[in-house]
């Protein structure tokens, strides 16, 4: 099945992502595309008063205005965070990312080489590893967005029978517009969700294409035994 088969993830991007984007092969951003977005960036240029609690560390750091970071945050750049985005206290925002308007990262959540959409949130504890969340989309506390196999070969994503080559040696997930993952899920390296979907608590979801308005279950079994106090 062709990778232009891919079920549809975003419906509006920023100008500047638009002209780099292919949906065909939407992992393709997180390199020279993410790249050549940073680069452009000027030097520094921050529109929003920061605690002097708040860490900076490196150059090509813009913050857009209404911004709130709390104290404790640790930002590296180069990095581009947008107009009123939020970002918790001890989040750790490493070198690479673009945070669009209206995100959130959360207490403690760490950030690596990702892309925010627009309203795009992780706001309790998680970890967003070489991801992109497309608008709206919300992390429930305790999700991991993996991107490292345990072989440390490249990712590949099956897919119609066969497997789609990314080149990437690390590669989280895509997740589409409005995806939704209950607390503590777990998305290995290479997962594509299609808009509008969500995921149950705890489910740990292999790489793999998973179609929009997809509702994805975790079924389990609970034994209650009676509690022995003899």
């Amino acid at each position: 099945m062709p990778a232009s088969t891919l079920p549809l993830l975003v419906s509006e991007l920023p100008a500047e992502i638009l002209e780099i984007y292919d949906p065909a092969a939407p992992w393709d951003l997180l390199g020279t595309g993410l790249d050549q977005l940073l680069g452009a960036l000027p030097s520094s240029a921050i529109e929003s008063p920061l605690s002097p609690e708040v860490h900076l560390l490196g150059d090509r750091i813009v913050i857009g205005p209404g911004a709130r970071i709390h104290p404790g945050a640790l930002i590296e750049g180069p990095i581009r965070i947008g107009r009123d985005v939020v970002i918790r206290t001890g989040a750790y925002l490493r070198a690479g990312n673009w945070i669009g308007d209206g995100c959130v990262v959360g207490a403690n959540t760490e950030v690596k080489r990702s892309i925010f959409l627009d309203g795009a949130k992780a706001p309790h504890l998680s970890y967003v590893g070489d991801s992109i969340l497309g608008r709206e989309v919300n992390l429930g506390a305790g999700s991991v967005l993996s991107n490292l196999r345990h072989d440390g070969r490249q990712v590949q994503i099956p897919f119609g029978g066969s497997h789609l080559e990314t080149g990437r040696r690390k590669l989280g997930a895509i997740l589409g517009d409005g995806v939704l993952t209950g607390c503590n899920c777990v998305l290995y390296p290479g997962v594509v969700v299609g808009r509008s979907s969500q995921i149950y608590p705890g489910v740990q979801l292999r790489s793999g294409v998973y179609p929009e308005g997809s509702l994805v279950k975790l079924r389990q079994e609970l034994e209650i035994v009676e509690l022995r106090t003899d």
